[in-house]
């Protein structure tokens, strides 16, 4: 008799423990794991002042890697009209700038539930200096201040060497005295 309850009591010990078990890993493979997006989390140990950061999104992040990347320009964040928009890229930023892999257009920015995408091409001159570190871009008509979104569309290989590269926005309104005003900061990380 108390062979038996020993047995019924093992039994049941073992079915719980091992049920527990197979949920455990179950729930543990099924469980959707933790990933970081870019741009989801910054920290600057001493901004400047003056520092604003921009919207972008990038198809891949891996190094050597083909990517696009999409630099917004938000209706938000122009605060005048733009005739000419000049970005600079690191020195450091070792990736082959090409004039034909630019453009410049009208864009939905994309989210979890639709892709991002350009809606209209904007005609534009594009001059990319001989060191890749400046990117003149002047649009054919001013880029309106107003709520719309445009982008700046580039595709590169990503450089090989992994980091952090901050690439900034100059805009630059027509008038006797061109006078660059700063838009902002994208800051890219290639992994």
């Amino acid at each position: 008799m108390f062979k038996k309850k020993l047995l019924s009591t093992f039994k049941k010990s073992f079915f719980i423990g091992f049920s527990a078990f197979l949920f455990g890993t179950g729930a543990y493979i099924l469980a959707p794991k933790a990933s970081a997006s870019p741009g989801f989390f910054e920290y600057q140990w001493d901004p400047e002042p003056g520092y604003k950061r921009l919207k972008y999104y990038q198809s891949s992040s891996k190094r050597n890697e083909r990517s696009t990347y999409y630099f917004f320009l938000r209706g938000i964040e122009r605060k005048e009209d733009i005739e000419k928009l000049t970005i600079a890229v690191p020195d450091y930023f070792e990736a082959k700038i090409k004039t034909k892999n630019l453009s410049l257009c009208k864009v939905k920015v994309g989210g979890y539930t639709a892709r991002t995408r350009c809606l209209k091409n904007i005609p534009s001159l594009i001059k990319v200096n001989d060191k890749q570190t400046i990117i003149e871009i002047y649009p054919e008509k001013a880029i309106p201040n107003n709520k719309d979104n445009y982008a700046v569309v580039m595709k590169v290989f990503n450089p090989r060497k992994r980091g952090m590269f901050q690439i900034q926005a100059l805009s630059q309104k027509g008038g006797d005295i061109p006078i660059s005003t700063y838009l902002g900061t994208w800051n890219i990380d290639v992994q």
